[in-house]
């Protein structure tokens, strides 16, 4: 299995659970908890503004391909861990960098990249923890379990699929954009559109329900109403204009 954001682990957890082996190369997506002192994350999150935040914020136009953490796999949204994974037997690797002959060549990066994962959690209830503080909300304090298994296991640089009992690769690593049925120059360097809040500069183009289109939830279900919303008024508008110089 390739790739740890939320898809990427929830797959691997669904699978070991249900008695495969698991070798799982994880990713540099983050983790928080679904819950914490009290409410679901998102709450936490929305509370704090932190989806309010416009794409102008960003520290570079490579952060808004930065992938969602890790929140939520089975039983109703249990908090996903992939420290858990290990202990429960699922086998880390680090990156894949290459694959010849039936093997796999993995980067020696597989605890920094724990680290990582383990420092954005960290970072992330500090953050709210601080908010709580701040804004004197009476949320009762709450300690998230440390798991550090992950730490313990072997740093493994070649992988022989056939040896290990491989028969099957999971690529859970996202998807790149794709826009070459349009034949406008609408991307830039990235791939990503060039627009503002989906409005493009040419006449009836229009992108919605992109990551980072115009803030941190324009690309998930319950932010990107806003976006649409904005659209049509500006469709409107514009055919408002248009009767107008017609009469």
């Amino acid at each position: 299995m390739i790739g740890t954001g939320q898809s990427g682990a929830q797959i691997a957890e669904e699978l070991y659970q249900s008695g495969r082996k698991v070798y799982l190369s994880i990713g540099s997506a983050g983790r928080v908890p679904r819950r914490y002192r009290g409410k679901d994350i998102n709450d936490w999150l929305t509370r704090m503004g932190m989806f309010d935040t416009n794409v102008e914020a960003l520290k570079s136009p490579a952060e808004k391909f930065h992938p969602h953490p890790q929140i939520s796999g089975k039983n109703r949204g249990e908090s996903l861990n992939l420290h858990q994974f290990a202990r429960d037997g699922v086998v880390w690797l680090g990156h894949v960098r290459d694959a010849r002959a039936g093997r796999l060549i993995i980067a020696r990066d597989l605890k920094e990249t724990l680290a990582k994962v383990d420092q954005f959690e960290s970072n992330a209830l500090k953050m709210l923890d601080d908010y709580v503080a701040r804004t004197g909300l009476g949320a009762a304090t709450e300690t998230i379990s440390q798991l550090r298994d992950g730490y313990a296991q072997e740093v493994i640089p070649e992988l022989d699929l056939k040896g290990s009992g491989i028969s099957t690769v999971l690529w859970a690593t996202g998807y790149s954009f794709d826009f070459s049925l349009v034949k406008l120059p609408v991307v830039d360097a990235d791939g990503y559109p060039i627009q503002k809040r989906g409005v493009t500069e040419h006449e009836g183009l229009y992108f919605l329900g992109m990551p980072w289109l115009h803030s941190r939830r324009s690309g998930i279900l319950f932010g990107v109403g806003d976006d649409a919303a904005h659209l049509a008024a500006h469709i409107a508008a514009r055919d408002r204009e248009r009767s107008a110089v017609v009469a």
